[in-house]
């Protein structure tokens, strides 16, 4: 089992898009996949088709473990039409960080959720960070084997970015040591200057982590969301081609392409 996070901590990155895609993209390769939305925003879970019920979302059984309490988490995994398993979010998990904070060993809640055993099935799971690096971030990292860092090739792209990469450092140091870059994924790139030369200074900055394939930005991508269904699974997607080659490229690197 892999569990990647894809973070940064500005918004309208593209994160989720990825996240969705990306798993799309390793179901059909027949990968069992989970993705879990760590946004109190809920975007993947809307994008999932997720209908608000009782079912258990990732808030709730983050305060139960939190608080030792019983959490059945065979209630909380959903299967998407494009079975992609998932467990949702809503805006209740706003309320989670402060509820963690006086919590002793806070910021391993996640990690100890996601060690029970309904999780073994799964080859990849897919966390959709929110845009923050407080205590849900951290939750994170500290439960994930890599990250996945998804920059918009746009003016003002790369600021905060170091903040970032010093969450990613102190992580790595003082908490989780396994913590490694899976790669940075080039998003919403067009044929302006500007563009390119984001795109020029990520890789001149992070070299080979920087995915070879990188994002265009297609009204097709908006139209996605808005249908609720995988760029992997729209006939005739040039989008959905691209986050076919990110994902042959994620599963190359870790030795892991003939699957």
């Amino acid at each position: 089992m892999k569990i990647i996070s894809i973070c940064n901590q500005k918004g309208g990155v593209g994160k989720t898009t990825t996240a969705m895609n990306l798993a799309a993209a390793l179901v059909q390769k027949n990968l069992n996949v989970l993705c879990i939305d760590l946004d109190f925003q809920g975007s993947l879970s809307k994008y999932l088709k997720h209908r608000q019920n009782t079912t258990p979302t990732i808030g709730s059984l983050m305060q139960k473990s939190a608080t030792e309490e019983n959490v059945d988490l065979s209630q909380a995994i959903c299967v998407s039409d494009e079975g992609i398993h998932y467990i949702a979010s809503d805006a209740r998990l706003s309320g989670i960080e402060m509820i963690l904070t006086g919590i002793r060993f806070h910021e391993q809640i996640l990690a100890r959720l996601l060690s029970a055993p309904e999780f073994e099935f799964f080859d990849y799971i897919l966390i959709d960070c929110l845009p923050s690096l407080g205590i849900l971030l951290s939750n994170a990292l500290i439960a994930s084997d890599g990250i996945i860092i998804t920059v918009q090739a746009q003016q003002f792209a790369l600021d905060g970015l170091e903040d970032l990469m010093n969450v990613y450092k102190l992580i790595k140091r003082q908490g989780n040591p396994k913590l490694s870059i899976e790669g940075v994924l080039v998003t919403m790139t067009d044929k302006t200057t500007v563009s390119r030369l984001v795109e020029a200074d990520l890789r001149k900055r992070f070299g080979n982590l920087v995915f070879r394939t990188s994002i265009s930005r297609r009204v097709e991508a908006i139209n996605s969301t808005i249908l609720r269904h995988s760029l992997i699974g729209t006939a005739g997607s040039q989008v959905g081609l691209q986050y076919k080659a990110v994902a042959d490229e994620l599963l190359a690197r870790q030795g892991t392409a003939n699957q």
